[in-house]
């Protein structure tokens, strides 16, 4: 953690992901110069971001044509995008910025704050020509430079068409977690006709329908956006997966964690502070909304670990699991959805798995409160040899329920349950020189989980990503479970090497 001021932790300044693209200078410490001329002070990581994001390439263009940056609320992003649109008016070349934001009030407490920064600025409001304060047409005009030209900010609130017609040199899009593809439609395009224009996305931790954040931030994951510069607060939190003394993720609750999520704890935001909206919030909106866990869409669309052809060459609708079955229950990471499943073997060498069912409805529902009873009645009709939770998971719950029932539970170790998604994968889809060894009846919850699904990395292993998956994929998880469960019981004993004397 870096050093505290006061006796007070202070947040990590620079950031858990970054990818910039490369270059030779960058305009960001004039920018910085200027902040600080009007009244603005920026800490160590807003100056990182502001390098980071205008440097420059040798004919003096923008190494970034796309800016993303992710950061808790009130640890001053605010304070980073004032800074940038003084530059646009009073330092830097491009005579038209574009300030959007999704609520009316947030894009007008922008603009007052900037009028603010300006107003106290002698050196600064003596250029400006022109203000607008009609409602929903702010700007600000000013005329300065060598020719002397017109320099223009717009503030505007993003709707379908919102920025359609306008041509910028620069558009800020803040609370870009709300913005949507077709936004993105009507505002991309304002870029097209500048020289040498740049495009920021700024927000905290993404939703599900953070399309157009998700994707670059998924760029930078992968690497495939050469002029993308994209930095993120957060932390790598634990997941369902993990024992309770993980060591290879961040914990929740500890003021390290804090820190490398909000570089402004210390300076704007404290630790006690925090700790009280722990305990007020939900658990997964602390996640997002002070520990930069988002919930990001799936990019890609489907079929990303498994695909489509090797899954559907495994269909055999014909087969059915045979003595010893192992039963398995998975939930999902909200509780909203559990599912039962059953593997064993088919008699020709395969592996059967499918999702449990009555003939009517599978064993794929809503809730949880039915799941103990449903187990126990598959356990007293068919006497399967095990059945196994993974009580890292949501489904732990069930474990003493279960076990006091009499059922024989296996519990899977987090290293166990991410060899059975290896041997899952491996069954499915081998690796040269083998053959598949499982099959399904192609059940549309079990699909359309392995569409889904993603993997997350563990070390030198990998497992099922519950928590970032764009569909609920705990059919797969628990078909996954029942499968090493099955291994598992049916391994044979290695015989004792018969020794040559004694």
């Amino acid at each position: 953690m870096n050093s505290p001021r006061g006796g007070h932790p202070v947040g990590h300044q620079e950031p858990r992901i970054l990818w910039s693209p490369p270059r030779v200078s960058s305009a960001g410490k004039e920018v910085v110069e200027l902040a600080r001329s009007a009244g603005l002070n920026p800490d160590p990581w807003q100056q990182l971001v502001l390098d980071e994001a205008l440097g420059e390439r040798a004919d003096g263009t923008w190494a970034a044509s796309e800016v993303g940056l992710v950061v808790s609320r009130q640890n001053g992003k605010g304070s980073i995008l004032e800074a940038v649109e003084l530059a646009d008016l009073f330092l830097l070349d491009g005579e038209m910025t574009i300030h959007s934001a999704h609520l009316f009030d947030t894009s007008l407490e922008a603009f007052n704050r900037i009028m603010t920064l300006i107003e106290q600025t002698p050196d600064l409001e003596r250029f400006v020509t022109r203000v607008v304060r009609s409602h929903g047409e702010e700007g600000i005009e000013v005329f300065r430079g060598f020719p002397k030209r017109k320099r223009r900010l717009r503030f505007k609130t993003r709707t379908k068409g919102g920025g359609r017609g306008l041509s910028g040199d620069r558009v800020i899009v803040d609370e870009a977690m709300y913005y949507t593809p077709e936004q993105d439609a009507a505002l991309r395009p304002t870029l097209s006709a500048r020289p040498n224009p740049q495009l920021w996305l700024t927000g905290s931790a993404g939703t599900k329908e953070s399309v157009q954040l998700g994707r670059i931030r998924n760029a930078a994951l992968a690497g495939t956006n050469p002029r993308l510069c994209y930095m993120e607060w957060s932390i790598d939190g634990c997941t369902d997966f993990c024992p309770a003394d993980c060591q290879d993720h961040d914990p929740v609750d500890s003021i390290e964690s804090y820190a490398r999520a909000n570089p402004g704890l210390g300076i704007r935001i404290s630790s006690e502070h925090i700790e009280g909206e722990r305990a007020s919030m939900a658990a997964e909106t602390f996640l997002c909304e002070r520990l930069g866990v988002g919930d990001w869409p799936v990019e890609g669309e489907s079929w990303r670990v498994i695909d489509e052809e090797s899954w559907l060459d495994r269909v055999d609708e014909v087969s059915e699991p045979a003595t010893p079955l192992v039963f398995a229950v998975d939930v999902t990471p909200d509780r909203r959805y559990a599912c039962i499943s059953v593997a064993g073997s088919n008699g020709e060498g395969m592996v059967h798995v499918e999702i449990t069912g009555d003939g009517i409805k599978l064993d794929h529902r809503p809730g949880t409160r039915w799941v103990v009873p449903r187990v126990h009645e598959l356990w007293k009709k068919w006497r399967p040899a095990a059945v196994v939770v993974d009580k890292g998971s949501q489904a732990g719950m069930f474990v003493d329920e279960l076990e006091a029932l009499g059922v024989k539970v296996l519990t899977p170790t987090m290293r166990e349950f991410a060899q059975g998604c290896g041997a899952f994968y491996g069954a499915i889809v081998p690796r040269r020189g083998n053959t598949p060894s499982l099959v399904h009846t192609n059940q549309v919850p079990l699909t359309t989980a392995v569409a889904g699904a993603e993997r997350r990395e563990l070390a030198d292993l990998w497992a099922w990503d519950k928590r970032n998956a764009a569909v609920d994929i705990s059919p797969l998880v628990a078909v996954t479970l029942a499968t090493w469960g099955h291994a598992k019981v049916t391994v044979k004993p290695k015989a004792r090497p018969r020794m040559a004397w004694g």
